[in-house]
């Protein structure tokens, strides 16, 4: 019996690295999985695979989240397959790599790209699975920020302040969807294995820097951010509007 038999989860951004790891461990606990993409088809039909082989059972979706039409017809057609959403993790993100001091390189067209998709693509998500939650009297939302949406770091300052706002808005749809529905953040630390660090200049030194900074001693993996996913969808049925910080300590720093 695994701990997600019967239940129903979307996982957005589900082709690559951390979406990837967190689709394929709620499928090897018996769910059935959304494997949602938006142009990575190939690497979402690998996950949908890894989904199956682990015990699970894969839908796989194509849809932009930063579209509010191709988000609730994304979840019109979860519905019509299994019926019901259990679970959604906001993964789908994305970035710009701009230097802090760089103030002129953080143009209209990075803003508006980071912001439409990490917050108004979590927004949209949510929204659209509020009225099905509340409707079967239960549902987990998990939203995947950043520990750059915590400290003043990161890829660019945009990310940064597009992940701030993921874990308010977070907050403020924990007061709103309650007590039906539980929403809770993941700020995931540094992790070497994700697709935006393919062929990212000096990695292996970043890699060992962050190892070095965090007190165990070791960069951050796809499948423990994965467990975290695990824990707030399944457990933890007193905690909603909270922050958990995946990143070996490092924020202690």
């Amino acid at each position: 019996m695994g701990q997600m038999d019967g239940k129903v989860a979307l996982v957005t951004g589900a082709a690559v690295g951390i979406g990837r790891a967190i689709a394929v461990g709620y499928g090897g606990e018996g769910a059935k999985v959304v494997v949602n993409y938006s142009k990575s088809r190939q690497e979402a039909e690998g996950t949908a695979r890894l989904v199956g082989e682990a015990g699970g059972t894969p839908l796989l979706i194509q849809a932009d989240v930063a579209q509010d039409l191709q988000v609730r017809a994304m979840v019109a057609q979860t519905l019509d397959r299994f019926g019901r959403i259990d679970v959604l993790v906001n993964h789908a993100g994305v970035t710009a790599f701009v230097d802090f001091p760089d103030l002129e390189g953080l143009t209209e067209e990075i803003w508006d790209r980071l912001f439409s998709v990490n917050v108004k693509g979590t927004f949209f998500c949510c929204r659209a699975v509020a009225a099905p939650m509340r409707t079967q009297g239960h549902g987990r939302i998990i939203n995947i920020a950043s520990v750059a949406g915590i400290w003043a770091q990161g890829s660019s300052m945009a990310y940064s302040a597009s992940k701030a706002a993921v874990i308010h808005l977070s907050k403020c749809l924990a007061r709103t969807l309650g007590p039906e529905i539980l929403v809770n953040v993941i700020a995931p630390g540094f992790i070497a294995d994700t697709r935006w660090n393919v062929g990212r200049p000096n990695l292996e030194a970043t890699t060992v820097k962050a190892a070095q900074a965090a007190p165990l001693k070791r960069a951050g993996k796809p499948e423990d951010i994965a467990d975290a996913a695990l824990f707030l969808a399944t457990r933890g049925d007193f905690v909603t509007g909270d922050v958990l910080v995946v990143d070996g300590g490092r924020v202690l720093a």
